[in-house]
């Protein structure tokens, strides 16, 4: 039987197929053999294109694609944000591209594809879209050095790939994603940060201003005041702490050999500011044996972060040191820093405005102040203050309402078993003093920061926690009760709350018995 000449011309057109299967018919000693071969003549070939199959190529390829419905979350390079493996499960990142890694104030990390010039502001923006963070508003990258107790703030300007070339291979050193509210404060508030007896007037031009003016004038054209005071500098290769004044110009940082003398031959030049950050040390007095707990360093920029690099400085209090850090900061990066705080300030109008929307903007312009409370209608409040007055009226109306509704019996009452403070970001659960203090700090000790936690000396009340020129204050709230209703109150009675949420919200907009309204709330976000 010879149907190998059969087989060949089924593979070659149609027509083929068709003579092949004709043959087969009318000769009998070959019908029994070529069952197979009717089988295929039955249906046409499928023509296979040369460009179609290569060789070498997967089977998987010939797959029609389907468009990803979600190609930010599986590409980095549609994406920054790298997802499982530093190589993101075989794929090969960007050339020019770097791997960052970003911790959370809960411990957790995020790992970031960046451009090698990329800036602190703008992984803070990746992370702020990533992280879904409810405001954009002074987040700011941390580079910490855990086991010297370093810590500082990026500039939003600072290259982040090039501050990681300068850490040690085995060290511990790594990056924040938290608020920090005090990184521009120094523009709203000069006189805060700079006080009046650690401005130096040894230059001429200082002469006949006052000291306001001073400040306002030189932060104006990104420059500093010359500061001068006393610190506590630990000496070379020795524990002892020793009290020198110190002066910081614009030349450098320089200390006096004689008390306080400006003399120039009593003056010592002690460093250069441009080849120097400034740090913060948390833990001061156990890891350095420091008089106090103000205590801050100048390191090196280029070299790595070592104990016998940095050059300790203790300052009486948290003013003084804010001072002295603020004005390094000036000194260093000068008209850079005022760049920074106007780009901050246009870029959060801009969102702002992004997220009001044209038709919002134009409606919130167009509202105007309305009595309804005549018998011939309503009418249009011209005088600015009755309708600032009708506004407080009408909040106080509303609170009392509010008021009385939380205060009717209900049947669903009973089934809220988690009470409302406690799904507010300003609320902090069962922290001590100690640790409130320190996450009001490192979140910036500017006036109006809060936060709310229980007390832990006094069973069923709480503490609100505030900022107020550069220090914190705590504040008991007690439960009561009047009238057989529960409130809270922090004036022993004289003003009541249904809850803490309407506590807040009350000294957001007036002060009462605090010395600053509640403004910023200490939050902690989760990467």
């Amino acid at each position: 039987m010879e149907v190998e000449g059969s087989w060949r011309e089924v593979f070659k057109g149609a027509d083929s197929a068709k003579n092949t299967c004709t043959d087969v018919q009318n000769n009998p000693s070959i019908r029994t053999s070529a069952v197979e071969t009717s089988a295929l003549c039955r249906s046409l070939p499928v023509s296979i294109h040369q460009n179609r199959s290569k060789e070498g190529e997967s089977p998987a390829s010939s797959v029609p694609s389907i468009p990803n419905p979600f190609p930010e979350l599986c590409s980095p390079s549609h994406s920054p944000v790298l997802i499982g493996s530093p190589l993101g499960q075989g794929s090969s990142p960007a050339a020019g591209t770097h791997v960052v890694k970003v911790f959370g104030e809960d411990g957790r990390s995020r790992s970031l594809w960046v451009p090698t010039g990329a800036a602190a502001r703008d992984v803070c923006r990746m992370l702020v879209q990533t992280a879904h963070c409810a405001d954009q508003e002074s987040w700011a990258l941390i580079e910490l050095h855990a086991g010297l107790g370093l810590e500082r703030c990026l500039e939003d300007h600072e290259t982040v790939v090039e501050v990681q070339a300068t850490w040690p291979l085995d060290g511990d050193s790594k990056l924040l994603f938290r608020k920090n509210y005090a990184k521009y404060e120094f523009f709203k508030t000069p006189m805060m940060f700079f006080p009046e007896h650690m401005i130096s007037d040894s230059a001429d031009v200082n002469k006949g201003m006052t000291s306001s003016e001073l400040i306002q004038n030189l932060l104006n054209s990104g420059s500093c005041p010359e500061i001068q005071g006393f610190l506590q500098v630990r000496e070379p290769s020795r524990k002892v702490w020793k009290k020198v004044c110190f002066f910081l110009r614009r030349s450098g940082l320089y200390c006096s050999t004689k008390g306080s003398s400006k003399e120039p031959r009593h003056l010592q030049y002690v460093a250069d500011l441009e080849d120097l950050n400034i740090y913060t040390v948390t833990n001061g007095r156990k890891l350095y044996g420091a008089p106090s707990d103000f205590t801050f360093c100048i390191k090196p920029c280029r070299n790595r972060a070592r104990w016998r690099d940095m050059k300790l400085l203790a300052a009486e209090n948290e003013q003084t040191r804010t001072c002295w850090t603020t004005a390094f900061r000036l000194f260093k990066y000068g008209k850079q820093l005022q760049c920074n705080y106007q780009l901050s300030q246009f870029t959060r109008r801009q969102e702002g405005t992004g997220r009001l929307g044209v038709k919002h903007c134009m409606s919130e312009a167009s509202l105007v102040a309305m009595d309804f409370s005549g018998k011939a209608g309503g009418r249009v409040i011209a005088n600015p203050r009755e309708a600032q007055h009708a506004e407080q009226e009408e909040g106080q109306a509303w609170r009392k309402k509010t008021a009385l509704r939380y205060s009717l019996p209900s049947s669903c009452s009973g089934s809220r078993s988690t009470p409302i403070h406690q799904t507010q970001p300003w609320f902090h659960g069962g922290v001590s003093r100690g640790e409130a203090q320190r996450l009001i700090e490192e979140q910036g000790l500017v006036d109006g920061m809060y936060l709310i936690r229980e007390s832990q000396q006094h069973a069923m009340c709480f503490v609100l926690s505030l900022c107020h020129k550069l220090k914190t204050k705590h504040y008991l709230i007690i439960p009561c009760e009047d009238g057989g209703r529960s409130y809270y109150t922090m004036d022993d009675g004289v003003t009541l709350f249904i809850d803490l949420l309407q506590l807040v919200e009350f000294h957001q907009i007036n002060r009462g018995i605090l010395p600053v309204c509640l403004k910023h709330p200490c939050v902690r976000v989760a990467l």
